[in-house]
């Protein structure tokens, strides 16, 4: 334990009972202010590089919130925006087969994501708790060992798309006759890409903890208008079809990827540098960023299994309904892309909170902790509420945006989507909870909170409403049952969440008090 963080615990000791938090939270900004404090990287005192890291520990909180989670959002919203934009491009040029063509996809292109975030997200977390307690080299360490690991995981992933394992994927994922060969060709192109994903995407998330979120948004930026414009010319212009879109999403990719290595590389003042002496693989940093992003992997990896399943209900329940299995599987594919963009929105306000609650937690600064959190949780649900207003107002306008415009289905799409996001508005505390587990250095929390939702209730609920509800609700049909499974869900896992945030409160008010003691 670093000297400063003794002062703060003796202070906390010494203090009343009603004052422990705020003199914890004074003599622990004390600490991170002086030169070899925590988040002072080097010794760097006040003017250096790591006079942004350490204002995690002493500045506004709603400010610094503010600061961190405008670029997060956008940022996460660009990262969105790429199967988004591949939806748009192949619906307009290819109709229902090309909408149809990235649904099948996207549960295989989830798992990519899904190992992205896994050595991302964990390597990122664990990076902000070694700045918190002021340990440098370790946490260049966890920068460096994710760049190792983004290398090798991207290699395993291009050969195994390339193998039959890959039609295994598309026969679970609710492939048809129709769609199965661009889906694979789809699959195969972003697969030579995906170390491009792993360092523009995962990567990234260093740049934001560094102190440098309008840098992280600009790498994202960069990479969505050039996605942008690569899928107008090799899609709508040169007629590559899903082909021209796979290239037009690596190339955009590869832009953020140069951005985020020249960062860190090339940029003096970054705290935290790429260096061959960190780049090795150590076991306990290796363990540590797996334990920190298994809950962003078995949350991706949940959604990519619920995927499957639905994919496969949509074959069964479509074919009996008027839009037919191709027009439900465009349908749920524009729902889904609205869905995450709104979604990404709440995980971009999310990924801000996490260097700011890992500092914080790092540095013992347990009042700022608590606050960041509330503060959180304020802004994720204004945010999902106005995303649910827009999207209830203007279902059709946003419907036709995908190129749907046949009657049948664009009614059935709009229904879809209104029902689907009947319950955004509570999404954000659910999202900003799970999160905070996962950066205070609580994975398995975080990890149980995400189960919840994805496989506890969402799977078994697909199963049995499209089962149920016809019977109890006159015309309505199994596959219009199957939308009413999200919104239960995610009642459910609210609860879920509320009982684990109401425990951690009296186990921060122990911190505070000094009766335990923080485990990392």
């Amino acid at each position: 334990m670093t000297s400063e963080n003794s002062e703060a615990k003796a202070t906390a000791q010494a203090a009343p009972e009603g004052q422990t938090g705020a003199a914890v939270e004074k003599a622990g900004a004390a600490g991170a202010k002086r030169p070899g404090g925590p988040g002072a990287p080097g010794g760097r005192g006040p003017g250096g590089p790591g006079e942004k890291v350490t204002r995690m520990g002493t500045g506004s909180i709603p400010l610094l919130i503010t600061e961190f989670a405008i670029p997060s959002i956008i940022g996460m919203l660009v990262n969105g925006a790429y199967n988004v934009i591949d939806s748009i491009f192949l619906g307009q040029a290819m109709g229902e087969i090309g909408l149809a063509t990235a649904t099948v996809a996207m549960p295989v292109m989830t798992v990519f994501m899904a190992i992205s975030m896994l050595v991302g997200n964990g390597g990122n977390a664990l990076a902000a708790l070694r700045l918190g307690e002021g340990r440098q080299d370790e946490a260049n360490r966890s920068l460096g060992n994710t760049v190792t690991l983004s290398i090798a995981l991207a290699v395993v992933v291009a050969v195994l798309a390339h193998t039959p394992f890959i039609d295994a994927l598309l026969s679970i994922s609710g492939a048809t006759p129709e769609d199965w060969d661009y889906a694979r060709s789809f699959i195969q192109i972003i697969s030579c890409g995906f170390i491009f994903q792993c360092i523009g995407m995962g990567v990234n998330n260093f740049i934001r903890t560094a102190g440098a979120p309008n840098r992280a948004l600009v790498t994202m930026v960069i990479g969505a208008v050039a996605c942008t414009v690569f899928n107008y010319w090799f899609v709508m212009v040169c007629g590559w079809g899903v082909q021209g879109s796979a290239l037009a999403t690596i190339c955009g990719q590869a832009f953020s990827c140069a951005f985020v290595l020249w960062y860190f590389l090339l940029t003096p003042s970054a705290p935290m540098r790429i260096r061959p002496r960190f780049m090795g693989l150590r076991w306990g940093t290796v363990k540590m960023i797996f334990a920190l992003g298994f809950a962003s992997f078995v949350m991706q990896v949940g959604m990519a299994l619920v995927n499957f399943v639905l994919n496969n209900l949509l074959n069964q329940y479509g074919a009996a309904h008027p839009v037919g299995t191709e027009g439900a599987l465009a349908s749920i594919g524009v729902v889904q892309r609205v869905a995450m963009f709104g979604v990404f929105a709440l995980i971009g306000t999310a990924v801000a909170l996490q260097p700011l609650l890992g500092y914080n937690y790092g540095a013992r600064l347990y009042v700022r902790v608590k606050k960041t959190l509330w503060w959180g949780i304020g802004a994720a649900t204004v945010i999902a509420t106005v995303e649910w207003a827009f999207i209830q107002l203007f279902p059709g306008q946003i419907v036709g945006i995908f190129g749907i415009h046949e009657p049948a289905l664009s009614d059935f799409t709009v229904f879809a989507l209104r029902v689907q996001l009947a319950v955004l508005p509570l999404v954000g505390f659910q999202i900003v909870s799970s999160n905070y587990f996962q950066a205070t250095g609580q994975p398995m929390k975080s990890i149980f909170l995400s189960l919840t939702r994805q496989i506890l209730f969402l799977i078994p609920l697909y199963l049995a409403l499209p089962l149920a509800l016809p019977h109890l609700v006159p015309g309505l049909t199994g596959l219009d049952a199957l939308y009413f499974a999200v919104p239960a869900a995610d009642c459910l896992s609210i609860f879920a969440t509320v009982i684990f945030v109401v425990l951690e409160m009296r186990r921060l008010k122990k911190l505070q008090a000094g009766e335990i003691e923080a485990k990392f």
